[in-house]
């Protein structure tokens, strides 16, 4: 592993890079669970970023994180929109609440990443939240896509 290489990840680490790659960033908590997450906005969405599973013996490293964005939408929402979405990206999946629709992707630096490739991935979520829009606002999508602010949820397992 190179010295420049990332092992873990923090709240901080994570809020450095969102913040280099031109994300506005807040620290903030779960009022349920009382943990600190990441917090932002691409393309009018709001998203989370939520640290997952801890580097063993280091109190303070992760060795991924989740970023979640939610979706509110009108009415019945087909599941073959959601499958089909599912069915041609990579990297990320889509889910169903009855009021919402969650796009989920998770990032792991086990083994050790480059700054570079945390870099991208923040830019392929990005870029993910884009094409979501503007598939949600095609007509084989039925137009279903309704825009609310809404805080971030996190993804079911």
């Amino acid at each position: 592993m190179s010295d420049n290489a990332v092992a873990k990840l923090t709240l901080e680490s994570l809020r450095q890079m969102l913040q280099q790659s031109g994300y506005q960033v807040e620290v903030a908590t779960d009022r349920v669970d009382h943990l600190s997450y990441l917090r932002s906005t691409s393309n009018g969405v709001s998203f989370a970023v939520h640290l997952g599973n801890p580097v063993p013996g280091d109190a303070h490293g992760f060795a991924d994180a989740a970023f979640t964005a939610a979706i509110h939408v009108q009415g019945d929402f087909p599941f073959d929109i959601i499958n089909n979405w599912n069915a041609q990206r990579r990297f990320c999946r889509l889910q169903r609440t009855p009021t919402m629709i969650v796009l989920c992707m998770d990032v792991s630096v086990a083994g050790g990443v480059t700054p570079d490739f945390l870099l991208v991935q923040i830019a392929t979520w990005g870029r993910l939240i884009g094409e979501l829009i503007t598939y949600l606002q095609e007509p084989n999508a039925g137009g279903v896509l309704v825009m609310a602010p809404r805080e971030p949820v996190a993804c079911a397992d």
